[in-house]
């Protein structure tokens, strides 16, 4: 997304909500014995941490280039995310399905499970309020898009990730007030772990979708074919442009993106005149596409023998 000012209010939106989500579901847990409330309740308390670690990511790459990162730290963003999906994956899915195991091997019946509603209710509401701030932020590049294309095309975790935080907590809020509900209408506790396993397994499945979009931003992923196939098309419509080869792209940041183009211009054109198509050049892509911040230009030769050194912007 352009800026990161809407998904800043996300996320802050988000921690805020599970900070006091964390707290009112261990409360819940601790009066009414609920493994599924249990798992919640480490769910939100995980929310929260990770929403603390993608703010730091956000923070940390918005600080300008140095002599020890000439590219700036961009990709901070990509390795807290990463940090976030492996603390999802491990605490966040894995304490819970270790509690729904517990809980079918030890089931304890829940007695009153008014607490539990209250704080479920309580959640869903305040989830609901965080799911909306981070789905806004979401949309706001979204176009004409779906859901699912914009999620696969996004390269920008402290939206995405707290996205897919934000609706796995709600899908997990069902899961838990189903387990509560049937575990004490049909006095069968084991409902009450089988809840805590389900919530375990949507985590798990989460993390790995998390792991899988940053580890190929992590390692340099480039712009889609479609981007691909415009910059070239917008590089072989400048004047004086005789031919080139397929775009290099790599991304630093979700606004950040590194473009190389290898450029064979008309053999008769001068120094000079070739500078200047490469300002041209630039311009339109810029234009076009402002997230291409470092543009470098290989220019062919320009003459018989003649070759000019890597112009770069």
């Amino acid at each position: 997304m352009s800026g990161h000012s809407s998904s800043k209010f996300a996320i802050y939106g988000a921690i805020a909500a599970n900070i006091a989500i964390a707290v009112s579901k261990f409360v819940a847990a601790y009066f009414t014995g609920s493994s599924a409330m249990l798992s919640e309740g480490i769910h939100s308390f995980v929310d929260s941490g990770n929403g603390f670690l993608i703010l730091l990511g956000v923070k940390q790459s918005e600080k300008p280039a140095t002599v020890q990162h000439p590219f700036g730290r961009s990709k901070e963003l990509y390795f807290w995310a990463l940090i976030v999906a492996v603390l999802v994956f491990s605490v966040g899915g894995g304490m819970s399905f270790y509690e729904g195991i517990e809980h079918l091997r030890h089931p304890a019946p829940i007695t009153d499970p008014t607490w539990n509603y209250v704080v479920l209710g309580l959640s869903i509401l305040f989830e609901g309020i965080s799911c909306t701030l981070a789905l806004k932020a979401f949309n706001k590049d979204r176009g004409d898009m779906g859901f699912f294309e914009t999620l696969r095309r996004s390269k920008d975790p402290s939206v995405f990730a707290i996205l897919m935080e934000d609706i796995a907590a709600l899908v997990g809020l069902a899961f838990a007030l189903a387990g509560v509900y049937l575990g004490h209408a049909l006095n069968n506790p084991y409902f009450d772990g089988a809840a805590s396993i389900l919530i375990g397994l949507l985590l798990v499945s989460v993390a790995i979708f998390l792991i899988y979009k940053t580890k190929g931003l992590l390692i340099g992923e480039g712009v889609d074919e479609e981007t691909l196939a415009s910059l070239q098309a917008i590089a072989c419509a400048q004047p004086g442009v005789e031919n080139v080869r397929p775009p290099l792209t790599s991304y630093l940041g979700p606004q950040d993106v590194v473009l190389a183009l290898d450029v064979q211009f008309e053999r008769n054109l001068s120094a000079a005149q070739v500078e200047q198509a490469i300002d041209g050049l630039q311009d339109a892509i810029r234009a076009k596409y402002p997230e291409f911040k470092r543009i470098f230009i290989e220019a062919k030769p320009i003459g018989q023998k003649e070759r000019t050194a890597s112009l770069a912007r």
